[in-house]
């Protein structure tokens, strides 16, 4: 390495002759000699000389390193897109969550994949995780739907009031605003709700209605919704033009209405001005289509 006491006065052209002999047979020589005729070829604008050997040691270690930097803000950049596109892969290909959900006046059926049925009444959603199924049969549901569950392990249905659990069965969950409600009509179906736990048979009903709890019998063998037609029993009219709304995609005022009275009866889902008359004539109400997409219904046949 040549010495730096050497290597500042030849830059400086005030080598002895005996200096310069020494510098010449340093091993570091012949590199530097090629840095400085290869100076020679550059023809600079404005030429400035270094005021001495330390301030050009000290404007080479700065420009040394900024290059390391330079090029270590490349690598970060390229990891930094190696790390979001490894989420992204993991985000897309390794997210089995299956959602299967219904618009306003529309109805599906799903074959889960334990070959289970569900039919999902009008606005109503199930999500499950497709990867576990077959260990942890298990699905969130937003709305109602109809279940035929093939027999196997437990079979669970969570909703945002409480959980529903069977093996291999038939029942129907409706989870609305303040309305939740299981019926079964075959098997044996548990019902949890916070501390509530309830275990219900084939004919058997569960509700919880503005907080209120109470069971009942049925003698039906299948919800009627799968066949276009919704039954309630005491139930507010309000909640029943909400259904009435989910099913034919309309919006429902009331005008001088108490719309907590209770409504038993049913309406079909095939003709709007049939299912309205079904609701209002026993009430002693009257209704008016507005337009396509709005009804009034009126407490005064006036």
């Amino acid at each position: 390495m040549i010495d730096e006491d050497l290597l500042k006065k030849w830059l400086n052209d005030d080598l002895t002759d005996a200096e310069k002999i020494a510098f010449i047979e340093q091993t570091d020589y012949t590199v530097n000699q090629k840095i400085i005729d290869s100076a020679q070829h550059f023809k600079a604008s404005n030429f400035s000389r270094a005021e001495d050997f330390e301030t050009f040691k000290t404007n080479y270690q700065k420009k040394s390193s900024v290059k390391r930097i330079n090029w270590i803000r490349p690598l970060l950049r390229i990891a930094s897109v190696l790390v979001i596109g490894l989420a992204i892969y993991f985000s897309f290909f390794n997210n089995n969550l299956v959602n299967e959900k219904t618009l306003a006046s529309e109805k599906s059926t799903i074959s889960l994949p334990d070959l289970s049925k569900v039919t999902l009444n009008a606005d109503s959603k199930i999500t499950y995780d497709a990867n576990s199924w077959d260990s942890t049969r298990r699905l969130k549901l937003e709305g109602e739907a109809y279940f035929k569950v093939a027999k196997g392990e437990t079979f669970d249905v969570v909703t945002k009031t409480g959980v529903v659990t069977v093996v291999g069965t038939e029942f129907n969950v409706k989870e609305r605003d303040n309305y939740f409600e299981v019926k079964c009509y075959e098997g044996i179906v548990k019902v949890t709700v916070d501390s509530i736990k309830k275990q219900l048979l084939a004919g058997d009903t569960f509700r919880i209605l503005n907080n209120k709890l109470s069971q009942d019998k049925m003698q039906q063998v299948q919800p009627q919704w799968i066949n276009n037609i919704s039954r309630f029993k005491a139930i507010p009219l309000a909640d029943v033009a909400d259904e009435l709304e989910r099913q034919y995609n309309i919006e429902v005022k009331f005008n001088n209405t108490d719309s907590k009275r209770l409504f038993s009866g049913g309406f079909v889902h095939n003709n709007l001005n049939n299912a309205l008359m079904s609701i209002t004539q026993p009430m002693d109400l009257t209704f008016k289509i507005s337009s396509s997409n709005q009804v009034l219904i009126n407490g005064s046949k006036n």
